[in-house]
């Protein structure tokens, strides 16, 4: 898709945390106090009008909507217009956005996954449409719905679902469903237009930008991992929408989350390699406190980790100062418990220069 560059946004990222609201984020290395981080030009996004959303064409009948925190897309088909999501920081503005490019009717919805900050809103949307999504999301959404007192707050239940693949097909139009295994959690899809060279895949790639925290507080870190492979290898695609941020990405985009996180992987070898419990033990002196020990080792992973990491990043992605802290642990925690990941970290560790 052609983007005018001239009409791109300089932002500043302000974060005005204190120090006991950031080190909810990590460790003794995450933000703290009032700071001002300069966002790098790929994290750069297409400016809001001041109706609150910006509605583009990608290719080919296939549209993008944005607030400039979340985005999602939407096809425009012979019958009718396939809606994926429903962001509620989006909520109604989704429909106008569809509005401005036709008056056809909502056939279809698509589920990426069961989060709500992506499919809250989905309440909107017609209740004869057809709601489509794996059946680890609908199972989700049906426990919600046992324990909710009150069901209107409950997207609507999907009326298909499946266990691996499904293509929906409209005229000459088609999206192809594809699930591989948990990845940022149980039932989320890789949603692909081929006509278009569009892949769709939430809350694991963020053009322009780290993860959100936690690695995205992806359920499966291995999963998570293994995601940026099937995406370049499994589709052919130009345009990435990666459900979150400021703009469109690329497969370049892609490519560079797959560095970022293989160097993650590296960074947080060495840290698990060189620094040692019983060294930090001997530190700290006090052995009645399990907690406070456990605190100050993952403080010195932190330390090690977020160092090897904002030599090469900060300046590269947006939020790496933010979120570092976060990656770090959620990276050094998972090579430590969960055994397909110990492996990757095994494989990937760096070896530390003498002094």
């Amino acid at each position: 898709m052609e983007t005018d560059k001239d009409n791109y946004g300089r932002l500043n990222f302000v974060s005005s945390t204190t120090t006991n609201a950031s080190s909810s984020f990590g460790g003794e290395n995450a933000t703290s106090n009032s700071t001002i981080t300069q966002i790098p030009n790929a994290a750069m996004g297409p400016i809001i009008p001041e109706k609150g959303y910006l509605v583009e064409e990608i290719r080919d009948n296939l549209y993008w909507v944005t607030d400039g925190s979340y985005n999602t897309m939407f096809l425009v088909t012979d019958e009718g217009i396939v809606a994926i999501n429903a962001p509620p920081s989006i909520g109604q503005n989704y429909l106008n956005a569809i509005a401005e490019i036709t008056d056809k009717p909502i056939t279809h919805v698509i589920y990426s996954h069961a989060h709500l900050d992506h499919i809250g809103a989905a309440g909107i949307f017609p209740k004869n449409a057809t709601y489509i999504a794996h059946q680890d999301t609908s199972a989700e959404l049906k426990r919600a719905m046992s324990l909710a007192k009150n069901d209107s707050t409950i997207p609507p239940i999907p009326t298909i679902s499946f266990p691996n693949n499904y293509m929906l097909q409209i005229g000459n139009q088609t999206l192809n469903l594809d699930y591989y295994g948990d990845n940022h959690m149980p039932g989320n899809l890789f949603i692909y237009a081929p006509n278009q060279k569009t892949l769709m895949l939430v809350d694991v790639v963020f053009p322009g930008w780290v993860p959100f925290v936690y690695l995205a507080i992806a359920e499966d870190v291995a999963g998570f991992i293994k995601a940026h492979d099937i995406a370049l290898n499994n589709y052919d695609f130009d345009t990435f929408v990666g459900g979150h941020l400021t703009r469109l990405g690329t497969r370049d985009d892609v490519i560079t989350q797959q560095e970022f996180v293989s160097d993650l992987e590296k960074a947080a070898g060495k840290a698990n390699s060189e620094v040692q419990f019983s060294d930090i033990a001997k530190q700290v002196g006090r052995f009645d406190n399990p907690w406070l020990l456990y605190s100050k080792y993952i403080d010195a992973l932190d330390k090690n980790c977020v160092e090897t990491m904002l030599s090469k990043w900060e300046g590269r992605l947006g939020g790496a100062q933010e979120f570092m802290s976060t990656h770090c642990f959620a990276m050094t925690e998972a090579g430590k418990v969960n055994p397909s990941v110990n492996a990757i970290l095994q494989n990937n560790t760096m070896i530390a220069s003498p002094n």
